[in-house]
């Protein structure tokens, strides 16, 4: 099983924090329930942290589930690629224009997430990306604040508190020193893949076990992200 990275536990724990708060500031106006999944239908693309979380997930998946999701995800990537075919080179996201990417998102968007159960609920939930973690809170962009996903058109938008997006930014920082640390480890220099390649094992997607000559980077960020820790206190209370 891959071990878990404890730097990007603890970001996973803070960012599940988040969230509760920014639901419950929202006054009941989430919509997000167990079975909703209209944002899980459409490709995007997760950090290669989130990529070696949903192999830690696989692994403690029972193995029928796990061939399942992994049956659906080589689908998947055969179809992408047949359009796309610079995926079969690497999986990596990292160098496309967002140009291209829009046109990958908009070509495949009714393509489901390997993991959607046929309940609408999610069978790797404990290891679901980042991304997912937060999805349902209304977006914020230059004072306009909008629905995370066309669900949320139909009801009234609470804006969040100044401080619940302050923190929100703390935990974008400390999930890039997370992703810098894996890239140290690894010795690789890409951040991004599309989702449907995090659940392949056999794909250029997964992490490489931490070296030796390594540790002391792991040490260091470790330290950066305990370092930001206080900040995320604060803003809390």
């Amino acid at each position: 099983m891959h071990a878990p990275f404890p730097f990007h536990t603890r970001f996973l724990a803070r960012a599940e924090g988040w969230f509760t708060r920014a639901s419950a500031s929202l006054l009941g106006q989430l919509p997000c329930r167990r079975g909703c999944s209209r944002c899980c239908i459409g490709p995007f693309a997760i950090t290669t942290l989130d990529a070696a979380e949903l192999q830690r997930g696989l692994v403690a998946l029972n193995r029928s589930v796990r061939q399942e999701i992994e049956g659906r995800a080589r689908v998947q990537a055969r179809r992408v690629e047949s359009e796309f075919p610079r995926l079969k080179q690497s999986p990596y996201l990292d160098d496309w224009s967002d140009p291209d990417i829009d046109a990958l998102v908009e070509r495949f968007a009714d393509l489901p997430c390997p993991a959607l159960h046929s309940d609408g609920s999610c069978l790797v939930y404990p290891f679901r990306p980042a991304t997912c973690r937060a999805m349902g809170i209304p977006v914020e962009t230059d004072g306009l604040v909008e629905g995370a996903c066309p669900v949320q058109s139909f009801i009234p938008i609470v804006r969040l508190t100044r401080s619940l997006r302050e923190e929100e930014q703390v935990l974008a920082a400390q999930e890039a020193v997370a992703i810098d640390s894996l890239r140290q480890m690894s010795h690789q220099d890409k951040e991004e893949v599309l989702l449907t390649y995090g659940f392949l094992s056999d794909s250029a997607t997964r992490s490489s076990e931490p070296r030796q000559g390594s540790e002391r980077c792991v040490k260091v960020s470790a330290s950066l992200l305990e370092a930001d820790a206080p900040v995320a206190q604060r803003i809390e209370h």
